[in-house]
């Protein structure tokens, strides 16, 4: 990346940035301004170290050189705001600072102007390391974007954002802003709405993502176009999700597949090189695997591949030894699913418990585990049902050797694959496995176009309603008796796949996209398969199906969210961390005390009614 000149920096308050002094400015009079993020009084000598986002410079003020700028440096104090000028001097042998880029010399204050005095801050501004409390830090979100830590990570997501735009407009991308007031199409989450006080009654959406206004811009023959888009969903929140979110939004014509992949990669490794070319990418080219692959290998659609310990079939090894719950899945079409743990045959009881409980609340009816011993023993909560010949047996098929931990989870096909998956990554971060330097990108695609929903009796879209089918599954577009009432699971659509792929990095979903159909034909085909009849269509999705109509070139893209991108090339777990204004996980804002109740008239311009208190007690 390039350094910003230092005349662009150059104001009417300072003539340099604190992180520029340097000994070829030795003698200079210069003036500097930020922050003092310490202050260190010697009696005749005050030190003052003067910080803005560039980095920081050593003041010296001196009661004998400045007696009225060593007045006022008196009585300033941590986070104050001051105007400094003086002479550049070189610091003497043993006083240099090797740690900061300005170390060899110091500015010797003439005069100081206070641009800002400041109160005591609640926490600590200049300590990277301070545990505190996040709603403190939330609350005071501005004195903490001053700390060090956070500030670098925002300036690394700005990097990554200029990164982004600067490889897509050198491939010809034009970029194009799309509304924020739109209307409200599914996207898998709740819609954030805005009531129109022009059209009482009538509300927009905030977008779940551009989809359709970017599909529309292919028909309208812009070829490729992106966008850093704001998005908003009103979903619970986790350490991957906040209400509103940014992502880089892509469209292509004339492409299949490949192609959007391609570029995308090739795009993905571009960013990530500049922007954080320190750190070692697992695997070039990214690796690919069919959903089927992940989910049967990594028990996960967005596998982490910074370590081993993949699933193993036990089907054929427990078959026919007489363990119920093992019969019982198998016979139901289920699956009997394992993973070996190097080196944890020494697991204690409590430890087993834990990890029993935890399969539990990832939904499985148990856990069963086996531990051969160097001996020839085994332990495990099912050898005195199996026997230890078979037992050992089982434990050899999932690959354990002695002194090796094998985890079994039996229940139905995906279901057990994925609880063991959610073990796998639990044990994986127990024993430190992945590699917290390395960027394992992996692509995932062929998903199930559909699953069945039995309440609604429809199936819906797993990923996005827009998406393309494989073109060999096209024929599955249907159900056996044509009529959607009569429908089930068994139905050739359960068995179509879609042209859906997805980015995954570190065991994240860094976005998802897909080949769209491009015809009205095709897609009307598949909004009736979700339940939509030809009035719902148009009312929903009247404006994208006469658009295709008058020529929609093959077109598809991804969206990638930038957030997360962030947050994993700097090493976070919560994309919190990389965003300079994020909610809580209740959605709330501290800082602005938002949301808040309306002010009193609002909700009667707008033709809403204000919703009853519920009652007390």
């Amino acid at each position: 990346m390039t350094t910003t000149p230092l005349d662009v920096l150059r104001t009417s308050l300072r003539d340099l940035t604190c992180a520029d002094p340097r000994l070829e400015h030795e003698g200079r009079i210069l003036t500097l301004s930020g922050w003092v993020d310490r202050r260190r009084d010697l009696g005749q000598l005050i030190f003052l170290d003067l910080r803005d986002r560039y980095g920081i410079t050593q003041v010296v003020v001196d009661a004998t050189e400045s007696p009225e700028a060593h007045a006022v440096a008196s009585a300033v104090r941590s986070e104050y705001v001051l105007r400094v000028e003086g002479r550049v001097a070189a610091r003497g042998e043993g006083t240099r600072n090797p740690k900061l880029a300005t170390g060899d010399v110091e500015l010797r204050a003439a005069t100081i102007t206070v641009l800002s005095s400041a109160r005591t801050t609640p926490f600590v501004i200049n300590d990277p390391d301070a545990e505190i409390d996040e709603a403190v830090r939330l609350t005071y979100r501005y004195l903490d974007l001053r700390r060090g830590p956070l500030q670098r990570r925002i300036l690394a997501r700005g990097r990554l954002v200029q990164a982004i735009r600067e490889v897509h407009h050198a491939a010809g991308f034009v970029e194009v802003e799309t509304p924020l007031l739109i209307k409200s199409t599914p996207e898998g989450a709740r819609d954030f709405v805005v009531p129109s006080r022009l059209q009482p009654g009538s509300v927009y959406a905030l977008p779940q993502s551009p989809q359709q206004l970017k599909q529309l811009l292919m028909v309208a023959g812009m070829d490729r176009y992106f966008q850093i888009a704001r998005c908003f969903r009103d979903e619970d929140l986790r350490g991957d999700r906040q209400p509103e979110f940014t992502q880089l939004d892509l469209e292509m014509s004339f492409v299949a597949e490949p192609d959007v992949m391609g570029w995308v990669e090739s795009m993905a490794l571009a960013v990530t090189r500049g922007v954080a070319p320190e750190r070692p990418i697992a695997q070039v080219p990214f690796p690919v695997l069919t959903y089927r692959e992940a989910i049967d290998r990594f028990g996960s659609d967005k596998p982490d591949l910074r370590y081993g310990m993949e699933l193993v079939d036990l089907g054929d090894a427990v078959a026919g030894a007489g363990f119920r719950v093992f019969d019982s899945v198998l016979e139901a079409g289920g699956r009997v699913m394992g993973i070996t743990v190097a080196g944890q045959g020494g697991i204690s009881r409590g430890q087993i418990d834990e990890l029993t409980e935890m399969a539990k609340r990832f939904g499985a009816g148990g856990l069963i585990w086996l531990a051969p011993g160097a001996d020839g023993s085994i332990r495990g909560s099912v050898v005195k049902a199996l026997g230890e010949e078979r037992a050992t047996a089982i434990a050899r098929a999932a690959g354990a050797g002695e002194g090796d931990l094998v985890l079994i989870v039996a229940d139905r096909d995906i279901h057990a694959q994925e609880v063991l998956g959610r073990l796998r990554v639990e044990m994986a971060g127990r024993l430190g496995l992945a590699d917290p330097n390395v960027l394992a990108y992996v692509w995932v695609h062929q998903f199930p176009m559909y699953q069945w929903d039995a309440d609604a009796r429809r199936w819906d879209a797993t990923h996005n309603p827009f998406s393309g089918v494989m073109p060999d599954d096209l024929g599955l577009l249907e159900t056996s008796s044509g009529d959607l009432a009569a429908a089930d699971p068994g139905d050739p659509a359960g068995r179509a796949r879609a042209l859906q792929y997805d980015l995954a990095l570190n065991g994240w979903e860094l976005g998802g996209g897909s080949i769209r159909f491009h015809t009205r034909e095709l897609l009307a085909r598949s909004f009736a398969l979700q339940g939509y009849s030809d009035e719902s269509m148009v009312e929903r999705f009247g404006g994208i199906l006469e658009a295709f109509e008058y020529g929609a070139p093959p077109h598809g893209g991804i969206a990638l969210g930038v957030d997360r991108w962030a947050a994993l090339l700097t090493d976070q777990t919560n994309i919190r961390e990389v965003m300079a204004f994020p909610k809580t996980s209740s959605g709330s804002d501290l800082m602005l005390a938002a949301p808040s109740p309306a002010e009193p008239g609002q909700l009667e311009e707008l033709g809403l009614t204000r919703a009853p208190r519920p009652a007390e007690g």
